[in-house]
């Protein structure tokens, strides 16, 4: 079986980091797993694909990232072509207008396209004149994929009330290896060592992550943040114009944040929506408290409904504010959210994957 993989470039983020650890590990099981970059740009591709064959198209003197989406709707018929893939495999459905594209473009001759479910689907974080547009654009999404992989069982009543009755397989979300050993981790002194992971991009909202911390935090504590993005500079100001900007230290992107991550003591997640972001199970798997907000049902799950993290509303500071407070005393369960972590090693998955593609390539549909 030949599964094509495509992304836009080897820039930081939850979806490129985990489409990479499959495509190696279904090569490792001896399936064939073509991959195709839009550009060869980013530090994922000296992290994690040195050894890793791909293929890139020539790029217009101009660039492509810019506009990625068209030239990769521009470049991939020839490599789908080219390679003859038995299914085609969209790693987020952020790339659903990519696979749509391919359907119209090659008609027939387009393989059976399977797409992950990235990110939240309700989107409760959009402007209410904007969702009715939004459902009726996941709406024409589902008829042009074949089969939708869902991170998370709680995730279901979503993709029935939106995308409708599709053919759909539950797999956790491959983001660790394996599961680490646990941190011995010494008794907290007088400040609390916050750490915030991903992209600095609106979605993310680090605005209201940064007005949280300054409003709760004590003299002693301290704020890793941990990514980089193009809302970089506007969070560092207004970090320097809020008073805290000594208690907060902007790494930038890391090669390998989840062992930044095991030397801290709380996870801070501000996002406005997500899917079951891989940081979650990072910082489950190093035993860190969490604070999240309610930004997806897969979010919701994995923190199982509370038990293993605090969820506030989205966008709300004052709450968001109160989650930091309260983390200095938060109780963490350790074992149980090891043993969620447990089940989103790469292993597992990726055998599922391929089971699941296999399906939709020869047998009928599930729904």
């Amino acid at each position: 079986m030949r599964v094509l993989t495509f992304l836009h470039s080897f820039e930081p983020g939850g979806v490129e980091r985990v489409a990479l650890r499959l495509v190696r590990r279904w090569r490792a099981m001896g399936i064939d797993a073509p991959l195709f970059m839009g550009r060869n740009d980013g530090a994922l591709r000296d992290e994690m694909a040195t050894d890793l064959a791909y293929t890139v198209p020539d790029q217009p003197r101009l660039g492509s990232g810019w506009w990625e989406t068209l030239w990769m709707i521009a470049r991939l018929p020839a490599e789908i072509r080219r390679t003859a893939p038995d299914a085609l495999f969209c790693a987020g459905n952020t790339y659903t207008i990519v696979a749509g594209a391919m359907k119209l473009r090659l008609g027939r001759h387009c393989p059976p396209v399977v797409v992950k479910i990235s990110n939240d689907l309700a989107r409760a974080d959009m402007p209410a004149p904007a969702r009715p547009f939004w459902r009726w654009w996941l709406r024409v999404q589902a008829r042009f994929v074949d089969r939708w992989v869902v991170m998370d069982a709680a995730i279901l009543p979503d993709v029935d009330r939106y995308l409708g009755p599709v053919a759909r397989t539950v797999i956790p979300d491959p983001a660790i290896d394996t599961l680490p050993p646990p941190v011995a981790r010494p008794p907290r002194g007088a400040g609390i060592r916050y750490v915030a992971v991903g992209r600095l991009v609106a979605q993310k909202d680090p605005a209201t992550l940064v007005a949280a911390f300054a409003q709760a935090a004590l003299p002693a504590d301290r704020l890793t943040i941990i990514g980089d993005g193009p809302l970089r500079a506007r969070v560092e100001q207004q970090a320097q114009r809020l008073g805290i900007a000594g208690q907060v230290v902007f790494m930038g992107h890391v090669p390998d944040a989840a062992t930044v991550m095991r030397t801290q003591d709380v996870l801070l997640l501000s996002s406005r929506y997500e899917g079951v972001p891989a940081v979650l199970i990072e910082a489950l798997a190093a035993g860190l408290g969490i604070v999240a907000t309610d930004c997806g049902a897969g979010v919701r799950s994995v923190l199982d409904h509370g038990r293993l993290g605090l969820i506030v509303a989205q966008g709300d500071v004052d709450a968001f504010a109160a989650g930091i407070a309260s983390a200095r005393t938060m109780a963490v369960a350790v074992d149980a959210g090891r043993e969620q972590a447990q089940a989103f090693t790469i292993d597992a998955a990726a055998r599922r994957y391929g089971d699941a593609i296999r399906q939709t390539v020869s047998g009928p549909a599930a729904y």
